[in-house]
């Protein structure tokens, strides 16, 4: 219930820039360099949500003193982006030392290792700026980093499976659903595009049918009983069908709806997996 209001407020209160951090080139930069650094699976995606939620108000805010100050002292937009732009490597490392600390006990990226990667990247960035950079990435977010992923969600709705008797192997399926998520992440785009393209049963959707659509590419409970229901179809397909009306009931979300992630999912990974 926890997560699922969580998951309602977050929806309520989309920024319209929502998901513009999110594309493949930065996921999978956050993930080679969590991997780099021995961090676990929740890290990386605490990492992308963090940068994403970041970046999203540095630039509502940058955008705001654009506007105030642009009679007074005549600022730029090209300037603005170019200090996003310029700051943005080191944002994205701060970000990571952030979800590393929140990792409980595992790995945690100290400031020698953030510096000794920046530097194999040609960054000037000292020790100091390296903390000011955390800290500017705190406040901006007053602090409220510790907020859930879409693993929460996938963990715990295999573990209310496992409490109603849907008697499936753990392991494997749990493994398989980080896998998916994953590839979710790095795919993010065009499994939505092909979700979208359903829903409106239309390859050319209007700019208004995308905006719309903007909650249901934010939406984690969808996200998380999608990836669910595909891993159960891989691994168990006769349990499929008694999978998604558990899912449907627990989470209220329809199972045509869960039939069409799934779908929009595996076409993609089959794409991505034919030669």
């Amino acid at each position: 219930i926890r997560l699922a209001t969580e998951n309602e407020q977050y929806l309520s209160e989309l920024s319209d820039q929502a998901g513009r951090f999110k594309e493949m080139r930065i996921v999978e930069f956050i993930f080679l360099l969590s991997e780099k650094w021995h961090l676990n699976q929740l890290a990386r995606y605490q990492a992308v949500e963090l940068l994403e939620r970041f970046m999203i108000k540095q630039v509502e805010q940058i955008c705001k003193s654009s506007r105030e100050n642009i009679k007074g002292r005549g600022s730029s937009w090209n300037s603005l982006k170019d200090e996003i732009h310029n700051t943005f490597v080191l944002r994205l490392v701060s970000c990571i030392q952030i979800a590393s600390k929140l990792s409980l006990h595992y790995n945690i990226v100290n400031s020698d290792t953030a510096l000794k990667f920046l530097q194999s990247l040609k960054y000037s960035y000292t020790k100091q700026e390296l903390l000011e950079s955390e800290l500017a990435v705190l406040k901006t977010l007053h602090f409220q980093i510790n907020t859930s992923t879409p693993l929460a969600y996938v963990e715990l709705l295999l573990e209310i499976l496992g409490h109603n008797s849907c008697l499936l192997p753990a392991k494997p399926l749990h493994q398989m659903c980080m896998e998916l998520l994953d590839f979710s992440y790095l795919t993010r785009d065009a499994i939505y595009n092909t979700l979208l393209e359903i829903a409106i049963e239309n390859s050319t959707p209007s700019k208004l049918q995308i905006a719309k659509f903007l909650t249901v590419k934010e939406d984690f409970m969808l996200l998380a009983v999608g990836i669910i229901s595909t891993s159960v179809f891989i691994l168990n397909p006769g349990d499929w069908k008694q999978v998604v009306e558990h899912l449907n009931c627990i989470t209220g979300i329809t199972s045509q709806s869960i039939l069409e992630f799934s779908y929009a999912l595996l076409k993609h990974i089959i794409g991505c997996t034919t030669p």
